[in-house]
C-alpha cells in the first residue's frame, strides 16, 4: 500500500559566506540597504518537503507516492528520483514555470538569509488526490495554500487518514483555517516553534490539539520529542547525532520515520524512537537527501540505541 506525500519539491542552493552578517548589515543603515557577499562554497541539493520525506521513508522500506507540481526544470531531480526508485506517477509538470527553489547563504555564526521562489509549487491546487493507487495514508505538507486545503478536503472525502504537517507554510494560514484541517485530519506533527506559533493563531496547546486528532507529534530538538493522544504523552527521547553537520531536512526524515511507524502499525513509543533516530542520521550528512542505509543497519542502529527491536 502507498503512501500519498502531498508538498513541495523544491532545489536548494546552499551558500556559505565566510565572514559574519552583523559585520556588513549596519544596523542604522537599513533604509538604504546595498551589500553583496562573496560566497566561495555553493552546492546545489535536491529538496522540498515531499521529496525529503519521501526519499527517508524510501530508505525504510517504505512505498512512497509523490503527488507534486514540478517546473520546466525539473529533468536532474526527476533523474535522481529514478535512481532512487521513488514513484512519480502524480508529479505534474507546469510549463513556463521553475521548480520552487531555496537560496540561501549562511555566515559563519550559522546565520541564514533565505530567498525563496515557489515557482510551479503555487499550482498545487491544479493536482488531486487519486482514489485508484491503493493509498493506506498520506501528509499535507508545505505546499501551495490553496493546494493544502484542497488535498485536506480530498483525503477526508476519500476516507485517506493524512498528517497534518504544516511546518513554514504555518504564517499563510489563520486559525480558522488551521482548526479547519486539524478537523480533517488524523493526525498533526509540529516543531515546538510552529507549536508556540499554532497556539497563537487558534488558541490550542499540545494537549488541545489531541482532542482534535488522534495524536499531536511536537519535536523538540536536541530534547527529543512529545506524541500528545488522549490517552497521554507519549515522551520520545533524542538521539544524539554522530556529527551535527545540517540540521536541514531533520524534520522531514522524523517525518518520515511516523508515517513508517503509522503504516506498520506500530506503537507510539516505537514509531517516535524510529522517527527520532532517522532525524540523527539526516543531521550526520549535509543536504536533505544525501545519507543513505539499508534497512537492516537501520534495525541494528535502532537496537544499539534503544536495546530493543521493531
Amino acid at each position: 500500500m502507498s503512501v500519498l506525500i502531498t508538498g513541495s519539491m523544491a532545489y536548494d542552493t546552499i551558500m556559505v559566506f565566510h565572514d559574519r552578517f552583523k559585520e556588513h548589515i549596519l544596523p542604522d543603515q537599513v533604509h538604504i540597504l546595498n551589500v553583496a557577499f562573496l560566497v566561495p562554497e555553493l552546492r546545489r541539493e535536491f529538496g522540498g518537503c515531499a521529496g525529503n520525506i519521501a526519499y527517508n521513508l524510501k530508505l525504510l522500506g517504505g512505498d512512497p507516492l509523490i503527488m507534486a507540481t514540478v517546473g520546466q526544470d525539473f529533468s536532474p531531480y526527476a533523474k535522481w528520483l529514478e535512481e532512487c526508485g521513488i514513484n512519480q506517477d502524480e508529479i505534474w509538470g507546469i510549463e513556463n514555470a521553475y521548480t520552487a527553489q531555496a537560496f540561501i547563504t549562511t555566515d559563519l555564526d550559522d546565520n541564514q538569509i533565505t530567498a525563496f521562489h515557489p515557482g510551479a509549487m503555487s499550482f498545487s491546487h491544479q493536482n488531486a488526490v487519486p482514489t485508484d493507487k491503493g493509498i493506506a495514508l498520506g501528509t499535507v505538507s508545505p505546499d501551495g495554500k490553496d493546494g493544502m486545503i484542497l488535498h485536506a478536503k480530498q483525503f477526508a472525502d476519500a476516507d485517506i487518514p493524512f498528517i497534518f504537517d504544516p511546518g513554514q507554510g504555518m504564517p499563510m494560514f489563520s486559525g480558522d483555517e488551521l482548526l479547519e484541517i486539524l478537523d480533517l485530519a488524523r493526525w498533526v506533527t509540529l516543531n515546538d516553534y510552529e507549536a508556540s506559533l499554532m497556539e497563537e493563531k487558534t488558541g490550542l496547546k499540545a494537549p488541545q490539539l489531541a482532542e482534535h486528532v488522534d495524536a499531536a507529534i511536537i519535536t523538540r530538538g536536541s530534547k527529543g520529542s512529545e506524541i500528545y493522544t488522549k490517552d497521554g504523552v507519549v515522551s520520545i527521547p533524542p538521539v544524539t547525532a554522530k556529527q551535527v553537520v545540517d540540521p536541514t531536512g531533520c524534520g522531514d526524515a522524523y517525518r518520515a520515520g511516523l508515517l513508517y511507524g503509522m503504516q506498520n502499525h506500530l506503537d507510539w513509543e516505537t514509531t517516535g524512537r524510529i522517527a527520532s533516530l532517522i532525524g540523527a542520521i539526516k543531521v550526520a550528512s549535509a543536504g536533505t537527501q544525501n545519507h543513505s542505509f539499508t534497512l537492516d543497519e537501520f534495525r541494528t542502529a535502532y537496537k544499539q540505541q534503544f536495546n530493543s527491536d521493531f
